[in-house]
């Protein structure tokens, strides 16, 4: 039995990818503490999660160094199994009653412009926390009149009535990520649907059309786990098809050995060139660099092609 295993662990390891060295660019410079540390106070004290500790941001350094923080909502434990994330998977907690209160008064705290919320999926809910995002959105409005609010929601397994829940809730910027090209769906979101996800993006474009025009789509997709360019490509049409305003392009990094291997490092001239054919495709922004993620350099980021008020931004 013992060698039999041991075959089996030799069997593996030669089967393993050995890891590509990281390029130049990828090389991330640390700064002053000072701010990170009260950041992380500020977590620890109103018992949130961020989203730059979970999956493991390359950027959190730097965000966190500007006052600006990732935070999730609905606990640090998700229910689904995607290839890439860093996240914990398994049976989430309760949710927390207070914990739109909290995103709030840390909003409150940071003297924030410009607030991003996220969230693990939690598929266990049978609104998939549709209303605690709701109830979220409308405590840092009421307690930050003057902050705009983001959403990176989850895909709530196709449910409208979860979808309008937050919609009705009214985000400044409803974001859901695509991830990937649909041929590598099954590999790196086996528990999603590319066309789900496009639906999602159409009928948040609806509702900003029909309800709510100063409502900005948007979503983002991570390159590097065997994509070719003209994929991404063609993503990008798909995305404007369903009318999606802002767009993000970053470098997969692989969080630990058991996820998804990084296939290639793409080069910095490519992100530029995605990003001169999305803006010719018609998107109002498209953020697009190794180091970007869904929030990264959300201050610099467009609206209806002008820069977002200045101030700090906190991804909750």
């Amino acid at each position: 039995m013992i060698e039999e295993k041991v075959l089996i662990e030799k069997f593996v390891a030669r089967k393993k990818k050995p890891r590509l060295p990281k390029p130049d660019w990828l090389k991330i410079k640390i700064g002053d503490p000072t701010n990170q540390n009260q950041v992380l106070k500020l977590i620890e004290g109103l018992n949130l999660h961020t989203v730059c500790q979970e999956a493991r941001c390359p950027n959190i350094f730097e965000c966190w160094t500007d006052r600006t923080a990732t935070f999730m909502l609905g606990g640090d434990t998700c229910t689904r199994h995607c290839g890439f994330c860093a996240v914990n998977k398994g049976k989430p907690m309760e949710l927390d009653p207070m914990e739109p209160t909290h995103v709030a008064e840390a909003v409150a705290h940071l003297n924030l412009a410009h607030a991003v919320i996220t969230s693990v999926n939690r598929d266990d809910l049978p609104d998939g926390g549709a209303a605690h995002w709701a109830e979220t959105i409308r405590k840092v409005h009421e307690m930050n009149p003057e902050c705009r609010v983001e959403v990176l929601i989850p895909d709530f397994q196709g449910n409208e009535d979860a979808l309008n829940t937050v919609l009705a809730a009214r985000p400044e910027v409803l974001n859901h990520n695509t991830e990937t090209i649909a041929r590598l769906y099954r590999r790196v979101r086996p528990d999603a649907k590319y066309a789900q996800t496009l639906e999602l993006l159409e009928r948040a474009a609806r509702y900003r059309d029909t309800v709510f025009p100063q409502m900005k789509t948007k979503s983002g997709i991570m390159v590097g786990l065997g994509e070719q360019f003209e994929e991404v490509v063609e993503l990008m049409r798909d995305l404007r098809s369903v009318s999606c305003d802002i767009m993000t392009i970053g470098q997969y990094l692989q969080p630990y050995e058991r996820r998804l291997p990084v296939e290639r490092y793409v080069a910095p001239e490519e992100f530029a060139e995605w990003k001169q054919i999305g803006l010719s495709l018609g998107f109002k922004h498209v953020e697009s660099s190794p180091l970007t993620r869904s929030s990264y350099h959300a201050r610099q980021q467009s609206e209806s092609g002008e820069q977002i008020a200045t101030g700090n931004i906190i991804s909750v």
